[in-house]
């Protein structure tokens, strides 16, 4: 019997700096598994720029897992290459899959400067030259002394980069693009023109040293650590092609399926659908789409049409090659990508991708746990119910009423394989209601009731397969089956 997938992000941007998530995560698996939870998405593993402060994403060295005294620190923000390896045997052992963040876009924290022939480049437009081309101190070499070669004997120069956004000698920012090199194509042009260019040390990937060893790095970590899938970081700024021959070489030497989802942050969903078809390999997308649809309704306060809640989505124009979310690290207060979802929409929202049949759901770290920084509390007790409704209930043909601007519901009709499956949820952002759905002729005679406690009466199903199933104000009821005792039956 195969149960419903269920991803977590299991980290927010402003946890501790001590060294201390894998040894919690190790301690969490048992419950996370209970909970529901089948995949876990763990932040960046390697040594970043600002050794223990560093979230992740300012890569430094892919091969220091915690292991060598560089950056300040033999420990990255999260702890040792022991207790990543121990984290990641006890999310096996409790049957939950794990995907390590990839960030592959630039590198930071260069060991030496180097003089590099340059041109400036205008932020907004990548292909237009600000001034002269001239010779600035490039921080682009990568001899990683405190790994001494070990698991690899690969060094970085400036020609496995094209562009940089600092000036050591003139202690200038802008953004430079080397002589000799052109930006990546293949990437997102919605934005500057070209969007190859992120942060940091931008890497070259028409480079085939470059190529080479990044496959060779990671057929390494995939061996290393025994993990199931990757989560791809800023693949818009990455030429599609390399990921495609990327993907396809390392699943072919590890003889791994090796679940990849990317991050590729754009509002049109037809941006996505040409990724996915320009990749041509086995991968999912976020569906950025859906979360600013969520971000707005939230923002909206009732004004919003639930009708258009899926409108211009990847869940609904590519199902199965969507992961579904609420928030991330990018969108919580405070970040580059800030749009987080209202407090008082979370529930519907992750209602919307925990209980529907469309789309592979992540459920965010920080709306779990909360987020001290911005004293933002734990979801976790709502979340629980939800993620224990979408292990057990679920399940079946499901059937959408998504045709009211303020109240819309669907229906699970539960299958054999699942003993007391199926379920109806209805959700408001205006002044609730009843909404009449067909969830099964099956079910005719059955009592249902809302095991989030926002309707406090039974219903019956009608010989039709049908109930009235209600909604308070601004708020989502999950109905299940359950036969009152003493209690009088509407």
């Amino acid at each position: 019997m195969i149960d419903n997938g269920l991803m977590m992000q299991y980290f927010e941007w402003y946890l501790k700096n001590d060294c201390e998530l894998w040894k919690k995560i190790a301690e969490d698996a048992p419950r996370l598994a209970k909970s529901g939870v089948t995949s876990l998405w763990l932040p960046p593993a390697y040594k970043g720029a600002n050794g223990i402060d560093d979230v992740g994403y300012g890569v430094y060295d892919l091969y220091d897992l915690g292991e060598f005294n560089q950056k300040g620190s033999v420990r990255t923000k999260y702890g040792t290459r022991k207790e990543y390896l121990d984290a990641i045997e006890a999310l096996h052992k409790n049957h939950i899959n794990v995907y390590a963040d990839i960030v592959l876009n630039h590198k930071m924290g260069a060991d030496e400067v180097e003089e590099v022939s340059a041109q400036e480049f205008n932020a907004q437009n990548r292909y237009q030259m600000v001034g002269d081309g001239k010779t600035i101190g490039a921080w682009t070499k990568f001899t990683f002394p405190g790994r001494k070669g070990k698991y690899s004997d690969f060094t970085w120069n400036w020609t496995h980069f094209d562009g940089i956004d600092w000036d050591q000698n003139r202690l200038q920012q802008a953004i430079y693009k080397f002589a000799g090199k052109e930006w990546n194509l293949g990437v997102d042009t919605l934005e500057n023109g070209n969007y190859d260019y992120l942060m940091g040390a931008d890497i070259d990937f028409n480079n085939q040293e470059v190529f080479e060893e990044l496959v060779k790095w990671a057929v390494w970590y995939v061996k290393e650590t025994n993990i199931d899938g990757f989560r791809l970081d800023a693949v818009k700024h990455i030429p599609s092609s390399f990921y495609r021959d990327f993907l396809y070489r390392v699943r072919e030497i590890t003889d791994k399926e090796l679940f990849t989802v990317g991050e590729y942050w754009q509002h049109d969903v037809g941006q996505l659908a040409q990724y996915l078809e320009a990749i041509k390999s086995e991968a999912s997308l976020f569906d950025v789409p859906l979360h600013y649809n969520f971000y707005d309704c939230s923002k909206a306060h009732g004004s919003y049409d639930l009708r258009r809640i899926l409108d211009g989505t990847l869940v609904k124009e590519n199902p199965v090659k969507a992961v579904t979310f609420v928030d991330n690290h990018d969108t919580q207060p405070g970040q580059s990508l800030e749009s987080y979802v209202e407090p008082w929409f979370k529930p519907m929202a992750y209602a919307m991708i925990l209980l529907r049949n469309e789309g592979y759901p992540c459920v965010f770290y920080g709306d779990y746990k909360g987020i001290p920084h911005d004293k933002i509390k734990s979801n976790k007790q709502l979340l629980d119910k939800l993620m224990k409704l979408r292990k057990t209930k679920a399940y079946g043909v499901q059937h959408d009423y998504i045709d009211d601007p303020n109240v819309i519901g669907w229906t699970r009709e539960g299958d054999a394989e699942h003993k007391d499956s199926g379920l109806a949820v209805v959700l408001s952002d205006g002044t609730g209601g009843t909404k009449r759905m067909y969830i099964g002729r099956q079910y005719a005679g059955a009592h249902f009731s809302d095991v989030l406690g926002n309707a406090k009466y039974n219903i019956k199903i009608d010989n039709e397969g049908c109930g009235n199933f209600y909604v308070n104000r601004d708020a989502v009821s999950v109905w299940v089956r359950k036969e009152p005792s003493n209690k009088a039956r509407k």
